[in-house]
């Protein structure tokens, strides 16, 4: 079972509050996946060793973080025939006392009443590389911090809307948008059983203020 914390989201009581737990963000790190931060450097961040990487200058970080507002709304506007909607920034939920979650919106299914999750996505795609991640798949990344938000929050699916954002030979700036569905099928509820036993395993190395083996990044 979850607890619900009211705790408002970029507050320094929340930027205080997510060193002492694994938050969605932290997941791909926990396994070796993350493009910024290795295994190690996060323990070192959960034990005091370090400050966490401050990304909030990036010009990608702003824009996401400024369209985020605009985003959810117009999903919930675009869908509300499929899901009920609501965004509510005060609200953590805290999983076995250290694995929490923040979440860009909450939805419902109008027609079966499950309950889900929103995960919005601002993609600068400006190299094929940025295409190529999200080519008929979604980024490790970002499955693995989904996957999290579903263990955590012990809601049956997620759906992901990823906003590329490039310029086009004219020099507009042209933006296209996707819908992904993610549900606990067997494959996927077979990878949250696996990243909750490394969240375990790596937050009892945090405890017990043990370096952890470090993990190469498997790209």
């Amino acid at each position: 079972m979850f607890e619900v914390i009211k705790l408002q989201h970029n507050t320094p009581e929340w930027l205080a509050f997510r060193k002492n737990g694994i938050g969605a963000s932290d997941a791909s790190a926990v396994l070796g996946m993350s493009n910024w931060v290795t295994n190690i450097e996060l323990w070192e961040e959960k034990v005091g060793l370090r400050e966490p990487r401050d990304l909030s200058d990036s010009e990608v970080v702003k824009y996401g973080s400024e369209a985020e507002e605009y985003n959810v709304r117009l999903f919930a506007l675009q869908y509300a025939d499929r899901y009920k909607t609501k965004v509510d920034k005060s609200v953590v939920y805290l999983k076995n006392g250290f694995q929490f979650a923040s979440l860009d919106g909450e939805l419902e299914e109008i027609q079966t009443k499950i309950l889900g999750i929103y995960e919005g996505k601002t993609v600068l795609a400006t190299s094929n590389l940025a295409w190529e991640e999200w080519r008929g798949q979604i980024p490790q990344k970002y499955y693995i911090q989904v996957l999290h938000q579903m263990l955590v929050t012990e809601r049956k699916f997620v759906v992901i809307r990823p906003e590329f954002r490039w310029i086009d030979e004219e020099g507009e700036i042209v933006t296209k948008c996707r819908h992904i569905k993610i549900t606990q099928d067997q494959g996927v509820l077979s990878d949250m059983k696996y990243l909750d036993e490394a969240e375990h395993e790596f937050w009892g190395y945090v405890k017990r203020g043990e370096r952890p083996p470090r993990l190469l990044p498997q790209f």
